[in-house]
């Protein structure tokens, strides 16, 4: 798969990493060509590094890898190459006393939606630190991460559920683009226990088993 990445900071660098030694062809893109370089020479495995541009432009898949806010900037202004192509947004639009900036209106995802309408967009890989993402591969007591993926077009979806699976992890879909914003709140929700209060947010959800409450009650 041909893989464009807007960005050359962590989530870049671990996502990328990845997808290289699965053997997808990939493209780093920036504003700055001499990060972009870097980032490449880091990942490796043949990676090029280009503008922001060239990334998308040769993408079958684009991860948007860049903070809540600039992502959509930058797609706006790449909207004509991006069409057709499935967006992968990992952003978090999550403020100061780990607020939710979206509040009310369109989520980070749906955002990305707007800014070019004639790609695919995918929220996914938002509710882990880039150090989880660096793991090979993310597994937790015998069991691979889920990573929760939402989007509306059954391509783009594929396509996305491979780069998860290429991350050792294990693609759990949750609905449609609408419910980005669930993800997005859950990232500031955990975001704000695991920072604020320093809990372990494995301990808020009962067994799947006792999820609709106790067998036989």
């Amino acid at each position: 798969m041909r893989i464009g990445i807007l960005g050359t900071g962590n989530m870049a660098d671990a996502l990328g990493t990845h997808w290289a030694r699965a053997g997808h062809r990939l493209t780093v893109g920036g504003r700055d060509l001499a990060k972009a370089r870097r980032l490449a020479d880091r990942i490796g495995h043949g990676t090029r590094a280009g503008d922001l541009r060239t990334a998308a432009a040769e993408a079958e898949v684009v991860l948007v890898a860049l903070p809540f806010g600039a992502g959509a900037e930058v797609v706006r202004a790449l909207a004509a190459p991006l069409a057709g192509r499935t967006l992968v947004d990992c952003a978090n639009p999550v403020g100061p006393g780990f607020r939710l900036l979206t509040g009310h209106g369109p989520s980070a995802a749906e955002q990305l939606a707007s800014a070019a309408p004639d790609a695919h967009v995918v929220k996914a890989f938002n509710l882990c630190h880039e150090d989880v993402w660096r793991m090979r591969p993310p597994v937790f007591d015998g069991r691979p991460l889920a990573v929760p993926l939402c989007g509306d077009d059954a391509t783009a979806l594929a396509r996305v559920s491979e780069l998860v699976g290429d991350a050792g992890c294990t693609p759990l879909p949750a609905g449609g683009l609408d419910r980005a914003g669930l993800l997005e709140a859950t990232a500031a929700l955990f975001i704000g226990l695991w920072v604020g209060a320093g809990a372990d947010v494995q301990a808020i959800a009962p067994p799947l088993a006792y999820a609709v409450g106790p067998e036989g009650s």
